[in-house]
């Protein structure tokens, strides 16, 4: 009986597993179905693919084997068929059973992993060329004092015709000046 409870916890480690792969990449993503790049990641990031047994290959026609033909994805159920399926090749030695068992410790708690993933790379050369305090001539016009872009005021010479004379700088000064007088 005690086994059984075992059971039960380790299955929702498995579908938590499975929602947070399912979702991965997607906003739309409801955590319920999980597409075909989603599986291979998967199997990848859990070392489900071991290179010998299982192959990114066998990975991609367990996947097309068990969804349905029309759709794209996989239910959770059928997540657990088809990690029955790759269980028997990935653990040869054991019963359907043990293998099972294993296949879902390998993946239990597991999220996706960023592995892969470009990382910025902070060089003194790059780090030179964006410094927009260094900028000389007309490129330094193009940012404020905090180094913050001015957008198309920075780019352009925007022409102010609000007045009659162009260029003139005191606008809107005439009121000021004549109450000033009295």
């Amino acid at each position: 009986n005690s086994n059984e409870g075992a059971t039960g916890g380790e299955i929702s480690a498995l579908e938590e597993a499975f929602r947070k792969f399912a979702v991965h990449g997607d906003t739309r993503a409801t955590g319920k179905e999980m597409h075909g790049k989603n599986w291979s990641k998967l199997c990848k990031d859990c070392h489900i693919i071991d290179g010998k047994n299982v192959t990114t290959t066998d990975v991609d026609i367990v996947f097309s084997k068990i969804k349905g033909k029309s759709v794209r994805t996989i239910t959770f159920e059928q997540f657990k068929e088809a990690l029955q399926e790759l269980s028997k090749k990935r653990f040869k030695g054991k019963s359907d059973e043990e293998a099972l068992q294993e296949m879902y410790k390998l993946i239990e708690g597991k999220g996706p992993g960023l592995t892969g993933v470009t990382k910025t790379v902070a060089s003194p050369t790059v780090s030179r060329l964006t410094d927009t305090s260094k900028f000389t001539g007309s490129h330094k016009e193009r940012f404020d004092a905090s180094g913050k872009g001015k957008g198309r005021a920075g780019r352009e010479d925007l022409v102010d015709n609000s007045g009659y004379v162009s260029g003139y700088k005191h606008a809107g000064t005439y009121d000021h000046k004549v109450q000033g007088n009295k």
